[in-house]
């Protein structure tokens, strides 16, 4: 079989900005990568800051070798830029900024785009398989003539990993983003790949991530990854750490829809750090798949109940969703408290359509989660029924959706528990419920701190959301 695709494993074992530049260069020669035209650098920067989330980016030494490598090796360059949507609602401004960006940016001379702040424009899709007939992308990108892709190495609550393909969630703004972010995630990312194609890919796996994509676990894989192909990437990414590519679902959607290969006997895989060496090394690297009613068990003051799902391709579980979202949630809790699954007040978490009386302590608040959510019974001899409002794909307008706005979403929820402040129970509505969603009513009605209004986070986080909002506002007048 002929091995049409390369991707190549380096060794390095530090974040040295110029050995990285040194082993970016030496892998863009070794696959024919000269970079042209207008050329945007696309990191993972899904959340950002040295002391609470230092594992979650691509990390600016990274960022400022392979920015090095690339003026190195481009010919024609129209334009340098780097652009990022961060997660969570929160600006992206912020997060450039905690993960030291704006050094690396300003020391290149380069230009940033923020998709949170940029134009949004349609993108028709042609293909049977697409959940949708357009989806919203940021000019930036699909104006871009060479996109250069750096993911970080991280394993993921919804997805096993996130890699490539996973990391163009990224290229839609918050508006866009939870768009079919549920049970149609991996559908999702396999449909964001036609809009445009890396053409080099470098993934930072210095120091992997284990378990939580927000919050990982540190891992010392001391690798970078390299290739012009995403599903090729992909595959060789999988079986570094053990995973059959087959069961990370966009990868197998990708590949099946002709964009690359998911059989490791089509690629040629080469640099000076042998697979079978990774392979070794990474016995010991941590997953996180675990349904929520079995996560959150023993020594926990959160329980939860999780009932059936909609899609007849996931009625037993919604990885792409809330159950997802409430996860990372309470690790991002977890980083601040660390004793919070023993102080917070006990909460009973409900998703999905539950039959049966809920077994509830006295004391134990209710949150109903998700819009596929139903369930009917009495609360303290109150007869409640929990309705699904549910829409599938095709019933989702992707031109009508509401704004996922920083400062809305911290002030809404103190409104509603106020609000519900008599009440055993709520109904969040969202599908997915957000991350951040998930942060400020588990804090409401658990009692304990909420991380957003942090002193680490707060100022920083407004000052950037108000720039954020300036520069929208300008870039419409550009």
């Amino acid at each position: 079989m002929e091995k049409k695709h390369r991707v190549l494993i380096f060794r390095c074992n530090e974040y040295n900005p110029d050995k990285i530049a040194g082993i970016i260069k030496e892998g863009m020669e070794e696959l024919g990568v000269k970079p042209f035209g207008k050329i945007l650098l696309k990191p993972n920067v899904v959340l950002a800051h040295p002391e609470v989330f230092p594992h979650a980016f691509t990390r600016k030494e990274f960022l400022d070798g392979v920015i090095s490598a690339t003026k190195a090796r481009a010919e024609g360059v129209e334009e340098i830029a780097v652009g990022e949507r961060s997660g969570i609602t929160i600006p992206t401004r912020f997060n450039f900024k905690m993960a030291g960006y704006l050094d690396v940016i300003k020391k290149h001379n380069i230009k940033t785009y923020y998709f949170d702040e940029v134009e949004q424009v349609p993108f028709a899709l042609k293909r049977k398989e697409n959940l949708r007939k357009n989806m919203f992308f940021p000019r930036p990108v699909v104006e871009s003539d060479f996109l250069i892709n750096l993911p970080k190495f991280k394993a993921h609550p919804w997805c096993r990993l996130t890699l490539s393909l996973k990391n163009f969630i990224g290229i839609q703004d918050d508006r866009h983003r939870l768009v079919d972010h549920n049970l149609f995630l991996e559908h999702k990312i396999a449909d964001l790949q036609e809009v445009i194609q890396p053409k080099f890919i470098a993934i930072d796996g210095i120091t992997a991530g284990q378990k939580m994509m927000l919050t990982p676990t540190p891992f010392d894989m001391g690798a970078i990854v390299m290739g012009t192909n995403s599903c090729a990437v992909d595959t060789v990414g999988c079986h570094m750490v053990h995973v059959d590519p087959k069961d990370l679902i966009h990868l197998r959607l990708t590949s099946e829809r002709g964009f690359g290969p998911m059989n490791l006997e089509e690629i040629h895989v080469g640099g000076d750090f042998p697979l079978e060496e990774v392979q070794e090394k990474t016995r010991g690297f941590e997953f996180c798949m675990e349904h929520i009613d079995d996560y959150f068990r023993e020594d926990c003051n959160l329980s939860c109940t999780v009932g059936t799902f909609p899609e007849t391709h996931s009625p037993d579980y919604c990885w792409g969703g809330c159950p997802g979202a409430l996860q990372e949630a309470m690790h991002i809790f977890k980083g601040y408290y660390p004793n919070v699954y023993q102080e917070m007040k006990k909460v009973r978490y409900v998703v999905g359509k539950v039959e049966g009386p809920l077994p509830l302590d006295s004391d134990e608040k209710v949150i109903f989660a998700g819009d596929c959510t139903s369930w009917e019974g009495d609360i303290d001899g109150e007869h409640v029924r929990i309705e699904s409002s549910y829409r599938p794909p095709w019933k989702v307008d992707e031109k009508k959706t509401q704004s996922n706005d920083m400062l809305t979403r911290n002030l809404k929820p103190g409104l509603v528990l106020f609000k519900n402040r008599k009440s055993r129970y709520i109904h969040l509505k969202g599908c997915p419920v957000s991350v951040a969603d998930h942060v400020h009513y588990i804090s409401g009605l658990g009692k304990i701190g909420n991380p957003n209004f942090d002193s680490r986070l707060l100022l920083d986080a407004n000052i950037a959301y108000w720039q954020m909002r300036f520069g929208r506002f300008m870039n419409r007048f550009l």
